[in-house]
């Protein structure tokens, strides 16, 4: 828990302070979304390789490292002398954030394996609160006055403080490092399918991070003081849904979560898009926040306990897709605005979870039936 909300404070530190760099720097929209993309690009350029390092040193071991190199980064951030050192910075620190990505979640899948309880959508729960309260705290200090670059240390420490205390309390893996390369042809196909259902799932996801604003204001015809309600309304879905999810795996099993949460997330979605008004927006946008919070918890937990395969190396597998759907999704609803209109670009984030629901439940069945 301590690790996952770690995690998301730190991400959020670094997105609070996106107008700061801009500002620093000068930056115009195309430069500020290369920066993003050096956030992104850096995790996906490792993800590769990155779940057979995990599994090879161990997920206790790598949550340590990455998670040190992940406040070291954050801690120096705002001290770049240039634009060009400041994208290396970010392609390392999407590197590092990788990193403890994945091994927090390798660590997760361990810990479950041994609890009587499933745990892992509360986990992703942390994370959510992690980064509310970070982006709050953050907000709340700027306000302050106090200078960036003691905000970025003072949550660089406490996350490196965390990363380093919690190392002596972690769980050696649950499968022997010499099972980790026999992934057989069958477990290949199971984890491009589950990366593909990540990849659509994720999609939606960081379309509504981009979008969800302008559609509030620009077709919804929210006032511009609320119009970031329809983000607000989404993350607390997410976030209230991730504490419960694990219950409802339990009670339901995972195929009948995914199932459902996915539907759930489509009618969402399909209200927001027919009724563009500020109240049916916020309906739809709360409806798939819920739907799509328990999404990839289930996708990880079924890849990290697929036979023969190091839960790290599966996570990776799995996450790397899932990157590439939250890299591509605010560009592919993009494009399709622009062909046609906004509204029609939202309508892609409902045909992606309508396509999870028809087809996702059939696709993780083969995962053990405990839960």
């Amino acid at each position: 828990m301590a690790l996952f909300f770690a995690n998301g404070a730190t991400f959020a530190t670094w997105g609070i302070h996106i107008p700061t760099i801009r500002e620093r720097f000068g930056l115009s929209d195309a430069a500020l979304s290369l920066a993003m993309f050096a956030v992104a690009g850096g995790a996906i350029l490792v993800m590769g390789r990155l779940g057979r390092q995990v599994a090879r040193l161990g997920s206790a071991r790598v949550s340590m490292l990455s998670g040190v190199l992940f406040a070291l980064a954050t801690g120096i951030i705002l001290l770049m002398p240039s634009f060009a050192a400041l994208l290396g910075l970010l392609v390392l620190f999407g590197i590092a954030n990788a990193g403890f990505d994945v091994a927090m979640n390798a660590q997760a899948a361990t810990v479950e394996a041994a609890h009587a309880h499933p745990i892992m959508s509360m986990l992703h729960g942390m994370f959510s609160l992690g980064g509310m309260a970070g982006a709050a705290l953050g907000g709340w200090v700027l306000s302050l006055g106090v200078p960036p670059e003691m905000h970025v240390t003072a949550v660089a420490l406490l996350t490196a403080a965390t990363a380093l205390l919690t190392r002596p309390l972690l769980l050696p893996d649950a499968i022997p490092i010499d099972n980790a390369s026999t992934t057989d042809g069958q477990h290949r196909r199971m984890l491009l399918v589950l990366g593909t259902l990540a990849f659509l799932g994720l999609l939606g996801e960081g379309a509504m991070y981009d979008w969800s604003t302008i559609y509030m204001r620009d077709i919804a015809g929210a006032a511009a003081a609320s119009a970031s309600a329809g983000y607000a309304v989404f993350s607390g879905g997410m976030a209230l849904a991730r504490f419960g999810g694990d219950a409802m795996r339990k009670r339901l099993g995972a195929p009948r979560l995914l199932t459902w949460s996915a539907w759930l997330a489509f009618v969402g979605m399909l209200l927001a898009v027919a009724l563009p008004r500020p109240w049916s927006a916020l309906l739809g946008f709360g409806l798939m926040g819920v739907g799509a919070a328990n999404m990839v918890p289930v996708f990880l937990v079924t890849a990290a306990r697929l036979p023969g395969v190091a839960p790290a190396e599966a996570i990776a597998n799995v996450a790397r897709f899932a990157y590439v759907g939250m890299l591509l999704g605010p560009v592919i609803i993009g494009a399709v605005s622009h062909a046609s209109n906004l509204r029609a670009g939202l309508g892609v984030i409902a045909i992606s979870m309508g396509v999870i629901a028809l087809c996702g439940a059939r696709s993780i069945r083969p995962a053990p039936a405990e839960y």
